[in-house]
């Protein structure tokens, strides 16, 4: 150790002792390697101590006194103003004591470890697993109360679901015609706070009253209703919900079978203010073919300039040809007027 050779040229006088009740000796004390060398006054070792074994008696006091640890009777102590000596003497047990391995601190950090790893699952593995479990595990039934009641929270920003009764049976049957793989959605028309579509846990699609009244081909709101239905099937409408709320809300759910009802009141509001997420162009092309839907009066009702849509309006699967209307002039009709005036 560098602090060992730096101090072996330094001496110091002091009074030794050999054990309890001799008589205590002049002696010169210096610094060997890692030991305190205690030489008589003819320069000859009386003894070595081990420096990594040196026990300081009285802290903090002087004149300083020493002995082997584990040896209080045999004492070595310094006058007070060898304080050049004293103070090589506590530095190198101090760095003798940093180097020393120190199983209390490798317990320290062991259980830090531990503890990191604990709130490491805690904060980002059980939060993510409850959620998958809650997805799996929660019936449809329970999905679709969860869903109304989202609806029921929206009340204030969008008002009641538009509800004539002609406009409700043509929009049930707009909902067979465009049933996927886990069967045909819930259509609600909504007069206020729908920007175009939205889908809820348990099968629900909320629809803008704008996309039923300001167009004059119902292909334009089965597009809106396609790529919302596959939004759905991309990412779980539930696990949206929980993903926003958090795990405690989670928790909640699997614990007591209910969502708290301030998750559901500010998932409520969140959910109208979010943008709605783009879609695989391709992806949505094929959706549009499975349900024998033309793809380009969406794309034009997306955007008037067909810009940003072009790939769905080149592309659309039944361009220039002539199919079964997803509803007929009747029950557009009716659906128009689902809102009443």
């Amino acid at each position: 150790m560098t602090a060992f050779r730096e101090y072996q040229r330094l001496e110091a006088s002091g009074l030794w002792r050999a054990k309890p009740g001799a008589q205590r000796l002049e002696v010169i004390v210096s610094i060997g390697d890692a030991t305190l060398v205690i030489s008589d006054m003819n320069d000859r070792p009386l003894t070595h101590w081990s420096l990594p074994a040196l026990h300081r008696a009285n802290p903090g006091d002087t004149p300083a006194l020493y002995h082997p640890d584990g040896d209080p009777g045999e004492t070595l102590e310094l006058a007070e103003n060898e304080t050049e000596m004293v103070a090589a003497i506590e530095k190198l047990r101090s760095a003798i004591g940093r180097a020393r391995p120190q199983p209390g601190r490798l317990r320290r950090l062991i259980m830090l470890g531990m503890f990191a790893s604990v709130t490491a699952l805690i904060l980002f593995w059980l939060p993510g697993q409850l959620r998958r479990h809650a997805v799996t595990v929660v019936p449809d039934v329970k999905r679709e109360e969860i869903g109304d009641l989202l609806v029921d929270a929206m009340r204030g920003i969008t008002g009641p679901a538009c509800d004539d009764p002609s406009g409700q049976a043509a929009l049930a049957r707009l909902a067979l015609r465009l049933a996927g793989p886990n069967g045909p959605p819930r259509l609600l028309v909504l007069p206020d706070g729908v920007r175009d579509t939205v889908s809820l846990p348990g099968g629900i699609i909320l629809i803008s009253r704008a996309l039923v009244e300001d167009y004059e081909d119902p292909d334009v709101l089965a597009g809106f209703i396609i790529a919302e239905s596959l939004r759905s099937q991309k990412e779980d409408a539930l696990n949206r919900m929980l993903l926003a709320t958090g795990p405690l809300s989670t928790a909640h759910l699997l614990t007591t079978g209910d969502m708290p009802e301030g998750s559901l009141r500010d998932y409520a509001k969140d959910i109208l203010s979010r943008p709605t997420a783009n879609l695989d162009a391709t992806l949505l092309l094929e959706t549009f073919k499975s349900r024998s839907v033309r793809s380009s009066p969406y794309a034009y009702a997306r955007d008037i300039s067909g810009e940003s849509t072009l790939s769905l309006i080149e592309a659309d699967p039944f361009a220039g040809q002539s199919l079964e209307p997803v509803l007929d002039d009747g029950d557009w009709i009716r659906l128009q007027g689902i809102c009443g005036q």
